[in-house]
């Protein structure tokens, strides 16, 4: 358990601070206004890159953003679909940023993509084959678990480029249009790269997860 917690605790105390971070920088975003809201902003955004068959829809929760690659959609929370602020344009641009990068196949994404399911299936696996192996003191199923969970890992190394050009996309195309001004971009900087921060901890906090069974199963290994 010590050594667990020794593994663990850097990457969850990095994402508590990343998610306070996050917080922080969208509330003070919010307080900085933009010329246009977050879905005109992306509106605009797209059609300027000859994107005008994506669409822009209003999705409910809070900070929900995301785009949709199946159905070619960029769904914005009601926040950043309506606010006319820092916050919402930049992450409404980030959003559309994905869509550039999927209209011109951008290499790290299309990877991304086509781990999507190992990563989903590897992270359900290992929870069960580590606990089936345990019970069943069955080594050879305590590995194929670390192994499957490796799908989940590869998914968030492979994520990191993607999401960072994502952000630098996004900051680009709003100051080039003109939708900040210089104390807008820096309050869109503060968002996008706090965000950043959540994606480093959760690729932290796996690749801590798999060397840490890593290590069990070379001790038991020796045992």
């Amino acid at each position: 358990m010590i050594e667990y917690l020794l593994f663990m605790i850097p990457p969850v105390l990095l994402m508590m601070w990343a998610q306070h971070k996050v917080h922080s920088a969208f509330a003070h975003g919010m307080k900085v206004p933009a010329q246009l809201s977050g879905a005109a902003a992306a509106r605009h955004i797209l059609d300027s890159n000859g994107l005008e068959q994506v669409e822009v829809v209003e999705t409910q929760g809070h900070l929900s953003d995301h785009y949709d690659p199946r159905q070619k959609i960029v769904r914005l929370s009601p926040d950043v679909y309506r606010g006319r602020t820092a916050s919402s344009v930049g992450i409404a641009a980030h959003e559309v940023g994905h869509a550039i990068q999927d209209a011109k196949n951008y290499g790290p994404l299309v990877i991304r993509n086509m781990a999507v399911p190992a990563a989903q299936f590897g992270g359900t696996a290992f929870s069960i084959l580590l606990i089936l192996g345990m019970l069943m003191q069955s080594i050879h199923l305590i590995l194929l678990g670390i192994v499957l969970f490796g799908g989940v890992v590869f998914f968030q190394l492979v994520n990191l480029p993607v999401e960072f050009d994502a952000s630098n996309r996004a900051k680009r195309m709003l100051s080039e249009m003109g939708i900040v001004d210089q104390n807008g971009g820096a309050a869109v900087n503060g968002v996008l790269n706090a965000a950043a921060w959540t994606y480093v901890a959760a690729t932290l906090q796996s690749v801590m997860t798999l060397l840490y069974y890593l290590m069990i199963f070379a001790g038991g290994r020796r045992d």
